[in-house]
């Protein structure tokens, strides 16, 4: 008798799910709902940045049709004698950095899941990417950067290449191999189709052309201007890349080619210095954007490198950081900071009003 209550049940929901009309998930940030809004600086200060929530995995994604399929999935489960098969979500796990694609993509590298999870707004679903070559999977991905051919480049440290990979995550080629000692940041000049890449071991920055081949390296290990020690992430923006210079306590600016700028941020222990800079980002305006992952904080800094605000501290709460890592921007004013050892994505909103 239970048998066929519960093939009748089996048949009934097989029916009723696939009646259902088709439904794209939407894309929700968590902890958005957390109540009152917050703002950086706090009143009375006028407000410049907003909490919009956080990227933490496949529950971003709100759809009443999978609600449906699992609650019907757990009744099933249920009278057949399966309660104890859960569904595990996929979530973040140790985020290192992104970078926002077009039609609301959002890639973040996982060291710690060792892959790239795609955060894909329009199609209304999480991918996981995993391959960085034929038969070869990630191993420690950290930086990534759009290959302006619809696919992304992805700096694998412990591989030592950047694995180029298609719109769907597939494999295309490998750019560095033999070249690269440590490759963790990651940047790319449009304009010019050249490759930034940070060799983290070789205290130097490798400029690479869109086929791959090596252009130029420029650095080596010190302390002077144009030196490096154990450089980590890099932006590149309005004809500048931006260099952590993290052992060395410091942000590195320099033109297309790698002549030295100008540098801001030392070693000390009071809010804005930097004993541990790791992300950085330069957004549409200008205004410079510095994970400093030692104390838990993010930083921002005008154009000139003079601090205008300082957003965190240790902890998992809004606004708290543990061992941030990446820091990127979107055109829509949006600071995404990859908060590493609490698993998130943390997404905050410019108030352009308010600058």
């Amino acid at each position: 008798m239970l048998r066929l209550l519960a093939r009748a049940v089996l048949i009934f929901f097989a029916f009723t799910l696939t009646a259902c009309s088709p439904h794209t998930a939407a894309l929700r940030y968590q902890g958005a709902e957390a109540g009152a809004e917050v703002v950086w600086p706090a009143p009375p200060e006028v407000p410049r940045f907003r909490y919009v929530g956080e990227l933490t995995g496949e529950d971003n994604f709100v759809s009443t049709r999978t609600g449906l399929r699992r609650a019907g999935a757990g009744l099933v489960n249920w009278l057949v004698g399966l309660s104890s098969a859960k569904h595990v979500p996929t979530v973040l796990q140790r985020p290192q950095s992104g970078v926002a694609g077009d039609k609301g993509r959002i890639y973040v590298t996982d060291v710690s899941r060792q892959a790239v999870y795609v955060f894909d707004e329009g199609a209304g679903r999480l991918e996981v990417w995993d391959s960085a070559a034929e038969n070869t999977r990630f191993v420690a991905p950290i930086g990534v950067a759009l290959d302006g051919a619809g696919g992304i480049l992805v700096a694998d440290a412990e591989l030592g290449f950047v694995a180029r990979l298609d719109a769907r995550g597939k494999p295309v080629s490998k750019l560095g191999e033999g070249e690269l000692l440590r490759p963790t940041g990651l940047a790319r000049d449009a304009g010019q189709g050249r490759i930034y890449v940070a060799d983290t071991r070789a205290h130097q920055i490798k400029i690479f052309s869109d086929d791959g081949r090596l252009l130029k390296a420029f650095g080596r290990h010190g302390e002077g201007a144009g030196e490096f020690n154990a450089p980590t992430f890099i932006s590149y923006a309005n004809d500048r890349l931006y260099v952590t210079d993290t052992l060395n306590s410091r942000v590195q600016v320099f033109t297309a080619e790698g002549e030295f700028i100008r540098t801001f941020g030392r070693r000390s222990l009071f809010v804005g210095d930097m004993p541990r800079p790791k992300g950085v980002a330069v957004d549409k305006d200008g205004r410079i954007y510095v994970v400093e992952s030692y104390y838990d904080y993010l930083l921002v800094f005008n154009a000139d490198g003079e601090l205008l605000l300082p957003i965190g501290g240790t902890g998992s709460g809004i606004g708290q950081f543990y061992l941030p890592a990446g820091v990127w921007t979107d055109q829509h004013d949006r600071v995404f900071i990859a908060d590493s050892f609490n698993g998130r994505i943390v997404v905050l909103q410019f108030l352009r009003g308010g600058a």
